[in-house]
């Protein structure tokens, strides 16, 4: 059984800095491509970041990049999201996921999802 299981959300201020983790069980992850989406209250979910299988490759949203940084330790099953210099517009319930596809942006690219971690950022 696959799980995916977020962690490290919370409430900061604009400009604060958070670590989200994925721990990850059930497959092998370095088999997998990884991604990190968001769904904001009344918003659709929507891409933020994404990391081949070895690491070596990553891709993010415009809106996000140069102040997130996806990354894996795939001996410790697990997926990050560093985000610094964070603003109120990316208050949501972030969410971490798997597929096999390399390094996709769409949902339905990532069969496997965790449950979401909140992030609410104060101005």
């Amino acid at each position: 059984q696959v799980q995916l299981v977020e962690a490290g959300g919370g409430t900061v201020q604009a400009g604060d800095s958070l670590r989200l983790s994925c721990a990850t069980s059930g497959l092998v992850l370095s088999n997998y491509a990884m991604g990190w989406f968001r769904q904001a209250p009344g918003k659709e979910r929507e891409f933020v970041a994404t990391i081949n299988w070895s690491g070596s490759s990553t891709y993010y949203a415009d809106s996000v990049k140069g102040r997130f940084t996806i990354s894996r330790d795939n001996a410790k099953n697990t997926v990050y999201l560093q985000m610094n210099s964070l603003k109120p517009e990316d208050t949501a319930v972030y969410y971490c996921a798997g597929g096999l596809s390399i390094m996709g942006t769409s949902r339905a690219e990532y069969p496997y999802w965790g449950q979401g971690t909140q992030v609410t950022v104060s101005s």
